[in-house]
């Protein structure tokens, strides 16, 4: 069978599927170059050569787990996010473009030439906290997340990118494992779950069904986890520090309310116009409770 031949038969597969037919050719474009590591270029100039026995036997494996709705990401083991290729597996959140608007809103407001320290909370893959470190060499970085699991393919992932000795990773339930009284940030960054359980069921199954449910959802509302979240961030910010969250469709109110005593509160659109990212600084003095 030839590259052409095999793409041809797996986009048709896809595109039989409601769920995957949008994206159908461009899935089965993906998962080749995965099996042969090829880059694009060399499949365009070269679409009659023939594929061997065991590239046939993985691309046809791949291609029914992509049938199951399993993301491509999962399959291929790898995600882009913010110029890094880092890992995934279904012990992590895959990063997603509209966490890039978070972190390029941080560097925004963040001096690139004075020592920082930052906090991501959730940190999943790592994808926040290794792009900052990257971009604020003098910033040094804790990165907690709930997951054990998670926090080995963060590492993992630091590692590779040559930012391990500057980010500290901490199994926690958002920011619990803190000595809050010891230590404080001047700045604290979060893409936590804010999906409603009320729209589960909405959403694409190879989201509903393969990523980690702890990472999506927030109780019935999707706030659950802002809840806690923005007084512990309170607490453990330095006065006027920058607390960066991510947040979904049509949640800017809710979040604005929750956010009402700190300061400069401002939110950053997506490509869509939608909000998708809330800044604020801590009061210097006012208590939240």
């Amino acid at each position: 069978m030839t590259l052409r031949e095999a793409l041809t038969v797996a986009a048709a597969q896809f595109a039989s599927d409601e769920h995957l037919r949008a994206t159908a050719i461009r899935d089965a474009e993906l998962l080749l170059l995965n099996i042969l590591q090829i880059p694009r270029v060399t499949l365009i100039a070269h679409p009659d050569d023939e594929l061997s026995a065991n590239q046939r036997a993985a691309y046809e494996d791949c291609i029914a787990r992509r049938l199951h709705h399993e993301p491509i990401q999962y399959i291929t083991g790898q995600q882009e996010f913010y110029g890094l290729t880092l890992n995934v597996t279904p012990a992590v959140l895959i990063p997603r473009p509209e966490t890039e608007h978070l972190v390029e809103a941080v560097l925004k407001r963040l001096p690139t030439n004075m020592p920082l320290r930052i906090a991501d909370i959730g940190t999943g893959s790592g994808a926040i906290a290794i792009a900052l470190a990257a971009h604020l060499p003098q910033a040094a970085i804790t990165a907690l997340e709930i997951s054990a699991e998670a926090l080995a393919i963060a590492t993992a992932n630091a590692r590779e990118h040559k930012v391990a000795d500057r980010i500290r990773f901490l199994q926690s339930d958002l920011l619990s494992a803190l000595n809050r009284e010891a230590e404080t940030f001047d700045a604290i960054v979060s893409n936590p779950p804010y999906v409603s359980e009320a729209d589960r069921a909405a959403l694409h199954p190879q989201v509903r069904d393969h990523e980690p449910a702890t990472a999506l959802f927030a109780g019935k509302t999707g706030l659950d986890v802002y809840r806690r979240l923005i007084p512990q961030a309170h607490a453990a910010l330095k006065p006027n520090g920058l607390f960066a969250l991510e947040i979904g469709h049509d949640q800017q109110d809710a979040v604005a309310a929750l956010l009402r005593a700190w300061h400069n509160l401002s939110f950053v659109l997506d490509f869509q116009q939608i909000p998708r990212v809330a800044l604020a600084e801590r009061p210097a003095t006012l208590a939240i409770r």
